[in-house]
């Protein structure tokens, strides 16, 4: 654990989502639940080319501030630590711009398993890169898992 530093707190305040990620149970629900609330504002109504730039933004910034607050905090991922869930939820999220509001939550119970459970390469993935990059990346592969998940079922709908 590191002296924190103004730095260091943004950066942890940020990994956190601010105070969702201090939420007294299930932390990676609340910031999977406060992405999917944010995305109709703040993610979905921009062009596909809009979204992927915002997805980048979040794994790089995300990255970083994951890092930080690994060292800051004297843990690897710590449970507070969510900006990974949003980049998960919203990469679930990219080709839907229009969508009835169920696939929203169905968006975020998909999610939600796929991050939990963590079939291959999910696990894999968490410890396969360091630092941030880890944390982040985990959950970028379960949003790809549900990503996937939700247009087949949009297709046999």
């Amino acid at each position: 654990m590191t002296t924190p530093t103004p730095l260091n707190k943004f950066a942890t305040a940020l990994a956190t989502l601010g105070p969702i990620g201090h939420f007294p149970k299930a932390p990676g629900t609340w910031g999977s639940l406060a992405a999917v609330v944010a995305a109709p504002w703040i993610f979905l109504p921009f062009p596909l080319w809009g979204r992927v730039t915002i997805l980048i933004g979040v794994l790089i910034v995300g990255t970083w501030a994951c890092s930080q607050a690994e060292k800051t905090l004297g843990e690897k991922d710590p449970g507070c630590v969510i900006i990974d869930e949003l980049l998960g939820q919203w990469l679930t999220l990219l080709f839907f711009s229009a969508m009835p509001l169920w696939y929203l939550g169905l968006a975020f119970v998909l999610f939600r398993i796929f991050d939990i459970f963590k079939p291959w390469p999910i696990k894999w993935s968490e410890n396969a890169f360091p630092g941030g990059l880890g944390v982040m990346v985990d959950d970028a592969v379960a949003g790809l898992y549900a990503l996937v998940s939700l247009h087949l079922i949009n297709y046999f709908l």
